[in-house]
């Protein structure tokens, strides 16, 4: 029996739409096939490549690869160091390129002309890019140690310090370490400063080694304290021990004395600063007594309050005041005790005037307390 003219149309209808469906289905497969790649993808921007290398202590270089299917129009390197701050800065770099669709670009940090960083400086950065069209595609941040990698390195840690050495035996760098944790208990039994964040001490084999380390040193430097950075630098030859556990002590005790102090508004003055370092140092030497005693005889002292700034460059004058730094911080100790001294610290963190400070905890300002000590050390010397 045959199909009805009205059924036998609706199957025919069904035949064509379905072979219209894999016709529609095939074409599809194959252009597929032919043209793989979308519009997205022809634009697309990538950074094949970064690094970054020191060359201590003069440069960190930077470099990058990157391509996309547009001219490359805008590299920019971004960095920021490690260090103490209360805002968190990024620098930039702007690099110089002709545009193209494959770029290398490089940048070099000349510390030449913007001043060296320690060794064992960290270094994050990142890179961004952007091409003709407007992608723009930047890379994870990334970080670079900024290591004095010219000498074998050994290393002795205890408590918040590490210490680092590459000329000497291991009772050269033990003694160190032995005079360095003597003094930090001292300073936190005379005053309750103590180190609140880890320290990194290296020990150079002499002056002139620890010199080659620094971008345009002063003839004179045998140590340093980069505060900021939690990083003390010393020269120390293994026949000069004793001074050298002085000067590291010294060192050491000005990154005690930041530590506990630092703050956005202001600064120590100067006497307590030098006077905290060189009372963490133990018994005064026979040479500043020297200048005590003559100051007592000949009423030579410097006031208190010049004492605040920076001292003299006269070796006369230096030593003076060096040797009133000990003796008024040795005063405030002596007379008010531990904690008043640790209260004045805590009171200079909160950013206080040199006067303010004083008078909050003593009750006495700068010349207040050039008076008071001047008695004393009358009665002392």
């Amino acid at each position: 029996m045959g199909l009805s003219p009205l059924i036998f149309g609706q199957v025919w209808a069904e035949k064509m739409i379905k072979k219209a469906a894999i016709l529609v289905l095939a074409i599809g497969l194959l252009l597929s096939v032919v043209s793989p790649v979308s519009t997205h993808a022809q634009t697309e921007l990538a950074i094949l490549e970064s690094s970054a290398t020191a060359e201590f202590p003069t440069q960190l270089s930077f470099s990058l690869s990157t391509e996309s299917a547009l001219n490359i129009t805008d590299i920019r390197l971004h960095y920021r160091v490690e260090r103490d701050s209360f805002a968190r800065v990024t620098s930039e770099a702007h690099i110089e390129f002709t545009p193209d669709t494959s770029v290398t670009a490089s940048w070099s940090w000349d510390m030449r002309k913007t001043g060296s960083l320690p060794s064992g400086s960290i270094v994050e950065y990142w890179w961004s890019v952007a091409d003709a069209g407007g992608n723009r595609v930047s890379t994870a941040p990334a970080t670079v140690r900024f290591d004095d990698a010219r000498y074998l390195w050994q290393s002795l840690a205890e408590g918040e310090l590490t210490l680092y050495w590459y000329q000497g035996d291991d009772s050269f760098a033990r003694e160190i370490m032995a005079a360095a944790q003597d003094a930090l208990a001292r300073l936190a039994e005379d005053t309750g400063a103590h180190l609140t964040k880890p320290v990194r001490l290296y020990i150079y084999a002499s002056a002139q080694e620890l010199r080659g380390a620094m971008i345009f040193p002063q003839e004179w430097a045998g140590g340093v304290a980069y505060t900021g950075y939690g990083v003390i630098a010393i020269g120390i030859a293994p026949n000069n021990l004793w001074w050298g556990k002085r000067a590291t002590v010294h060192e050491l005790a000005h990154l005690v004395t930041h530590q506990m102090t630092f703050n956005p508004y202001n600064s120590l003055p100067n006497w307590l600063n030098e006077g905290l370092s060189m009372y963490a140092e133990g018994e005064l030497e026979a040479i500043y007594i020297n200048y005590l005693e003559q100051g007592v005889a000949e009423n030579s002292f410097i006031s208190v309050r010049s004492l605040a700034s920076p001292f003299s460059a006269f070796a006369g004058q230096t030593y003076l005041a060096y040797a009133q730094s000990y003796s008024l911080v040795e005063f405030l100790i002596d007379s008010y005790g531990q904690d008043k001294m640790y209260e004045l610290l805590g009171t200079f963190k909160q950013g206080s005037s040199y006067d303010g400070a004083l008078m909050r905890v003593y009750g006495f300002d700068m010349d207040g307390l050039d008076g008071l000590w001047r008695d004393w050390v009358a009665l002392k010397y």
